[in-house]
């Protein structure tokens, strides 16, 4: 017999929202990491808030529902907050009832406001990290490192001259009309063509971090620079930075993240040919680090001889440092670092710092449930 779509809202609900999400959901295994992590963060949370007037909203539910945003690609505040009003899954995690008050948009960011003040993106990404090492997953002794471009939230036309000069007046910003008629439009069109144009002279209007650079076969953008620093025996992100888009940036916060690494015995280092540089791999080797890095022979000679190439875990590391592109490929496909929506380089690094700790969570919450 057919039955009739006869649609009538029931008064009550007698079912829990902890019971409507089940009982073997990997979500359930990324909260109770993600809570342990939090937990140990807590003195950090405490900080940054007064002891008087009204409460806010809780710090930890807050970084719950940035982790959802980054980890199921959530393009603005506003999509965030629809979410979390309809989505059982999405309140369940977050930690709100099912007749919870959702945030509006601006509470919503204006409370996140304050975790930008702090370091609680690197506090956090530390406790995710002592997770994995807690569950011997994480390599003492094999590292990758690689650098990637964000591109930043700005348009070529914000790249302005920093101070009017003659130059100035030899080359004016371009102009261009808005349409048919003759009349100057919103969004007027623009032709750089034989102005001369370097971040010595030019800076952004929209994001002054943000420096033009060229980088392979792409044309120039207005970017930043991201770098990882990533452990061979499961590719977990170990160390990040976030700086400013120059052609030493990559070697530079190589050896800052490799000087960090714990402890004093010799580490191997793999990465691609772009750190085949002379000084770089001095340095490394006087930092105890042994460089698997590919040779660049293209016309030149490699500074990568054959003392190192001969041996077997050389070419572990070449194939083993391929993973640092895994977790750019996460990273800009699905937390949005193809193009950050956030504009200075202290909220970029944040938000860098927060999206790889998620990766990493998602990572040893993978790790876990193929163990079983």
């Amino acid at each position: 017999m057919r039955g009739d779509d006869v649609q009538q809202g029931s008064l009550f609900s007698y079912k829990s929202i902890e019971d409507r999400i089940p009982a073997d959901h990997s979500i359930r295994k990324l909260r109770e990491y993600a809570d342990i992590a939090l937990q140990r963060i807590r003195p950090h949370l405490d900080a940054i808030y007064s002891k008087e007037g009204r409460p806010s909203v809780p710090p930890e539910r807050l970084l719950r529902a940035l982790l959802l945003q980054v980890m199921f690609s959530i393009r603005s505040e506003r999509q965030l907050m629809e979410q979390l009003d309809y989505n059982l899954m999405f309140r369940w995690f977050v930690g709100l009832g099912m007749d919870d008050n959702v945030w509006s948009p601006t509470v919503f960011t204006k409370n996140r406001e304050r975790l930008f003040n702090g370091d609680i993106a690197e506090h956090f990404f530390d406790e995710v990290l002592r997770l994995a090492q807690d569950r011997n997953l994480v390599s003492s002794e094999h590292f990758t490192v690689d650098g990637s471009l964000i591109q930043a939230w700005a348009g070529q036309k914000s790249f302005q001259p920093k101070t009017s000069s003659d130059d100035d007046q030899q080359n004016p910003p371009p102009t261009g009309g808005g349409g048919g008629n003759g009349r100057k439009g919103r969004n007027e069109a623009s032709d750089f063509r034989g102005q001369k144009r370097c971040n010595e002279t030019h800076q952004s209007t929209t994001d002054p971090d943000a420096r033009l650079f060229k980088k392979g076969g792409d044309g120039a953008k207005l970017v930043y620079m991201a770098h990882l620093l990533t452990e061979n025996r499961n590719g977990l992100v170990v160390n990040t930075r976030v700086s400013h888009a120059t052609g030493k940036a990559e070697t530079e916060a190589a050896l800052e993240m490799v000087s960090e690494v714990p402890g004093t015995n010799r580490i191997t280092l793999g990465a691609d040919k772009g750190y085949d540089q002379r000084v770089f791999v001095q340095i490394l080797r006087e930092f105890f680090a042994t460089p698997h890095i590919a040779q660049n022979n293209t016309g030149r000679r490699s500074n990568i001889d054959g003392r190192t190439t001969v041996h077997a875990g050389y070419q572990q590391s070449q194939k083993k440092r391929k993973r640092v592109e895994e977790v750019f490929g996460w990273l800009k496909t699905i937390a949005g670092f193809r193009q950050i929506k956030h504009r200075g380089l202290a909220k970029v690094r944040w938000l860098f710092a927060f999206a790889t700790a998620v990766y990493n969570l998602v990572r040893i919450k993978n790790l876990a449930l193929s163990a079983k």
